[in-house]
This record gives C-alpha cells, sequence and structure tokens, in this order.
C-alpha cells in the first residue's frame, strides 16, 4: 500500500510540473484569441516583505510556504505563510554587513554569509528561527573575500572566498555551520589573473548529492566552472563559453539537477553592455560546458531547475526571467520583472528575489 501511495504522489507532482511547465511556455506563445477563455498560467506574484531599501541576493526556499531572504544593511527576513507576511530576525547589531547568501535546512535552522573584504566576511548561524543568532565565522585574512555557501546536507558544507595566494579558499563546516576551517590549497588549481567569484545570487557555489560541488568564476580572460567530488579537497577547472576578459563578466550562477547535467548562466552585469552566450549546459558533470543555442537576451545572476523536471528550469536577472524547456539548450524569456536570485522546492514552490525588497512566489 505505501509504494503505491509513494507511485501516485510521483505521478502527480509530474503531473503537475507539466502542467507548469506547459503553461510556462504558453506565456511567449501566440496570443489566444478573443473568444477563448482565458487562461490563468504561472507567473510570479509580488509579496509585500515590508522592505523597499533593500537588495535580497540570498534566497533559501524550505517549501511553498516557508522561504529566508538575506540582504543589504545586515537584513534576513523569514516567512512561513508563503509570503504573506515576513519577520524581520536579522542578526542584532549587523547593519553595517551586506548579507549575500543564506541557506537554510527548514523554518528554524538558517546559515547566513556576509561579504567583505577581511573581517566583513562573516557567517551567522540560528536554531530557533532568527530568535537568536550566533556568529561562528569572521574572516581574520585581509586578502580573503568570502562569496557563497552551500551545503550537502544539515551538517556538511563549503563557503568559498576570491583567491588568497594564487588560489581560490574553501571553508568547511561539518556540523551545520556551528564551527569552520580552511581547506588546504594543494587540490586546488592555480586561479588565473583577475578571477574571483560574483556574489550576486549565492549560486557561485553549489552542491549535488553527498561530496560533488562547483564553483563558478569570472572576471579573467577565460569564465571557468571547478569541480570537487570530494567535498572540497581536490578541483579540476573547466573553460566555459560564457562572456570572459573584463572583471564585469563571467559565470555567476550554477544549479544541478544530478551530479551530471548542470546549467551555467552569467555575462555582463553592466546594464549597458550586451550579454551574447549568457547560458551554457553540461551533461558530464561540468568536464564540458556547451552554449544555448537560443540564450537568454541579457546578463542573468540566478538560475534553478523547476522541481521533478529533468528538461525545465528558469534564469532570472535585472531585466527579467527566461524559461526553458530544454535543459537549457534554448531560453525564452516570460517576465520582465527584476530579480537577483531564484529557488525552487520539491514541494513545487518557486521563490525569486531582488532588488527594493522585491520577493515573489511562481502562482499556479
Amino acid at each position: 500500500m505505501g509504494s503505491t501511495r509513494r507511485t501516485g504522489r510521483i505521478r502527480s507532482r509530474a503531473a503537475a510540473i507539466a502542467v507548469c511547465v506547459a503553461a510556462l511556455a504558453a506565456v511567449t506563445a501566440v496570443p489566444a484569441q478573443a473568444h477563448e477563455p482565458e487562461r490563468r498560467v504561472p507567473h510570479w506574484e509580488l509579496k509585500d516583505t515590508g522592505a523597499p531599501e533593500t537588495r535580497f541576493r540570498g534566497l533559501a526556499a524550505v517549501s511553498r510556504t516557508t522561504a529566508w531572504v538575506a540582504g543589504t544593511g545586515g537584513t534576513v527576513l523569514r516567512t512561513t505563510d508563503a509570503g504573506a507576511t515576513w519577520r524581520n530576525v536579522s542578526p542584532p547589531g549587523v547593519g553595517e554587513l551586506q548579507f549575500r547568501d543564506v541557506e537554510a535546512f527548514d523554518a528554524r535552522r538558517a546559515v547566513v554569509l556576509a561579504i567583505g573584504e577581511g573581517e566583513a566576511s562573516r557567517v551567522y548561524r540560528t536554531d530557533d528561527g532568527g530568535a537568536t543568532w550566533t556568529e561562528s565565522f569572521r574572516n581574520t585574512d585581509p586578502k580573503a573575500f568570502y562569496d557563497c555557501l552551500a551545503f550537502f546536507d544539515h551538517r556538511h558544507g563549503l563557503a568559498m572566498s576570491d583567491p588568497v595566494d594564487g588560489r581560490f579558499r574553501i571553508l568547511s563546516t561539518g556540523d551545520g555551520g556551528r564551527t569552520w576551517k580552511v581547506l588546504p590549497d594543494g587540490g586546488m588549481p592555480a586561479a588565473q589573473e583577475g578571477e574571483a567569484g560574483f556574489a550576486a545570487s549565492g549560486q557561485c557555489l553549489v552542491t549535488s548529492g553527498p561530496k560533488d560541488v562547483w564553483l563558478a568564476t569570472g572576471g579573467a580572460a577565460r569564465a571557468r566552472v571547478l569541480h570537487s567530488a570530494d567535498r572540497g579537497h581536490t578541483w579540476t577547472a573547466t573553460d566555459t563559453p560564457l562572456p570572459a576578459g573584463d572583471p564585469a563578466r563571467g559565470v555567476f550562477a550554477l544549479a544541478f539537477r544530478d551530479r551530471a547535467h548542470g546549467l551555467a548562466v552569467g555575462g555582463d552585469f553592466r546594464p549597458d553592455q550586451p550579454s551574447p552566450n549568457a547560458a551554457a549546459r553540461t551533461s558530464d558533470g561540468g568536464r564540458t560546458w556547451r552554449p544555448a543555442a537560443a540564450a537568454p537576451p541579457a546578463y542573468r545572476s540566478g538560475v534553478a531547475w523547476l522541481p521533478h523536471s529533468r528538461a525545465a528550469a528558469l534564469a532570472v536577472g535585472p531585466t527579467g526571467t527566461d524559461l526553458t524547456t530544454d535543459a537549457g539548450r534554448t531560453w525564452r524569456t516570460v517576465d520582465t520583472g527584476s530579480y537577483d536570485t531564484v529557488d525552487c522546492t520539491r514541494d513545487h514552490g518557486c521563490w525569486a528575489a531582488g532588488e527594493k525588497g522585491r520577493v515573489a512566489r511562481l502562482e499556479h
């Protein structure tokens, strides 16, 4: 009986996501004739966060009802009612910090990363929904600048810093972010001149499964993706076809639906500069990357696979949201609102966040 119920749930989820993908694709299809009934298609529905001065580049979607966002001014917000209300759960006394990433395990446990040079790079953890926070890491190396966090499970996670002495620096935790240690850099390839990560969406470091992790780079002659299959101890680097050759260009975000199939988005974040080839895909774990045949029309800073789909994903940026229904081969714009980051959950919850306090949930 249990197996039958599980099979039914899986089929219903697959059916639901198929309907969602088809409806999203219809947004840019030929308009319906006047005599046809109006169809309700999935769309971003803005949720009032009450924080219009805050830019949220950190987003952790827990479910359709629960999400965390983190941003400028040391701000952390949490909702448990699908965005109807938001609680300010910011750590006290951190108004000068810039939170760029948040990773949440549930409605009570979360880890946030503040970026910046030297001691501005910090990590905080809460176990009570943000009622109290513990500072679990403060960077003391003036040459380090941390950009992103990622977890393999509720215990094991990594944070990455821009290169220190010619190599990206990796911070590791085995207790859910309560304590951290810098990993040896002997297994890290040398960085290119000017190479760094982009703290644009909390997606420059991503994981899949118990040990695989990928790191996105830019700012150098080649935009690369680095991969580790042993939780950050040894790495290999691969060039991507995304724009490079300038400090404003590179890979800004990654998403992997399993350890083989991944997406990369980015481009040139300057609004007056074009971003051709702003997306790429891999089917071999990042060993090779192929450009999208029809890429997003502009720079994109966030990307996420739609839940229970092998082919559908969303990419977001300041000028809009794009949808792929063929695993990154082609993309088309389905919304023109400004978002920096996007995250989806297994119960069909997709959230996006960005400037001017904007947070939205994909409504079906």
